[in-house]
């Protein structure tokens, strides 16, 4: 599958591109998409041959215990994505040259540079693979887990980080941060969150702490593979996690994914920076509706749709439900 290309001059109303990261996972995605697109399946089938593996099958058939490991998720969200976008674009539920800004929550900033024209979707998929190898791999080596606190202003969580040796990893919506560290680091900050009058203090079920300084040797490992992978300009503006502003060269991408992993995801600050810059509508594009959600809550003016199976393929691009706010 190539990269989409973008001329120089594009038709951006106001739109940006925005693609799921990990999590959003879940046993069927795209097989709907395969068994009714042509290509789609020719998305799934490329991605089957450039890994070596049958992870069409895992997308479709699980098992979820598979499908949810790191190593797993990160190729299948990005091919189901991509299946979304290539599929879209072919039959005009999504309109070429209508992105203003592109964006991705963690691995979904690799999709989005795809999207971009700035990686080729089999280099994209090699480096997801090994971007999952090496955090599961860190995640074993040091074991660290996550937890979402919510309902706290981010000053107060990044306090209780301080205090207890936990680190801010996603900023991701007002009253949602995503904290991560040692296993013991992270339960002293839940019971403290809890004190502070945190709503909720969630733990999330991941294999460790990713976007924290326990990631420094799955990003360290990236660096070579980074600089051994082809990149190009993108073609449109992607707004990196790490800092919220838009990039586009090469040199600039590679810098980004080479301090992603072990940097904080800025993601409300993302969002917020595309509608100061003129974005009223965000696109979903792949598994789930986490990023949907996550934008409501920043912005409960902004309008959101969602191409994530073949019925919105079809034409029935759904707005963002009012429930999601």
């Amino acid at each position: 599958m190539a990269a989409h290309p973008y001329p120089e001059e594009r038709d951006a109303s106001g739109q940006a591109w925005v693609f799921p990261g990990q999590g959003s996972q879940q046993v069927g995605m795209g097989l709907d998409l395969y068994e009714t697109f042509p290509l789609a399946r020719r998305v799934f089938e490329e991605a089957d041959e450039v890994l070596g593996l049958p992870l069409s099958r895992l997308c479709f058939e699980g098992p979820e215990d598979s499908l949810r490991q790191t190593v797993n998720a990160q190729p299948a969200i990005m091919t189901v994505s991509l299946a979304c976008l290539q599929t879209a674009l072919e039959t005009g539920s999504l309109q070429e040259r209508s992105a203003a800004f592109m964006a991705g929550h963690s691995l979904g900033e690799y999709t989005a540079l795809v999207a971009a024209g700035a990686l080729s979707f089999g280099d994209g998929l090699r480096l997801v693979r090994e971007r999952g190898r090496l955090m599961q791999e860190a995640g074993e080596r040091v074991p660290g887990s996550m937890a979402a606190i919510i309902g706290l202003p981010e000053d107060k969580v990044t306090e209780l980080c301080y205090n207890t040796r936990a680190e801010v990893c996603n900023l991701n919506s007002p009253g949602q941060v995503v904290i991560g560290g040692t296993c013991e680091a992270v339960e002293q900050a839940i019971a403290e969150a809890k004190a502070r009058g945190a709503r909720q203090a969630i733990r999330l079920n991941v294999s460790g702490a990713f976007h924290s300084s326990l990631m420094r040797p799955a990003a360290e490992g990236m660096i070579g593979v980074i600089a051994r992978t082809p990149f190009a300009d993108a073609q449109v503006p992607i707004v990196a996690n790490s800092s919220a502003q838009p990039i586009t060269s090469s040199e600039d991408i590679k810098r980004e994914l080479s301090e992603q992993l072990r940097r904080p995801v800025l993601w409300q600050r993302s969002v917020e920076y595309m509608i100061e810059n003129g974005v009223t509508t965000f696109v979903e594009i792949g598994p789930g509706r986490v990023l949907t959600a996550l934008i409501h809550r920043i912005d409960g003016n902004a309008t959101t749709k969602n191409i994530g199976d073949a019925s919105s393929i079809c034409g029935e691009v759904r707005s963002g439900d009012r429930s999601d706010r």
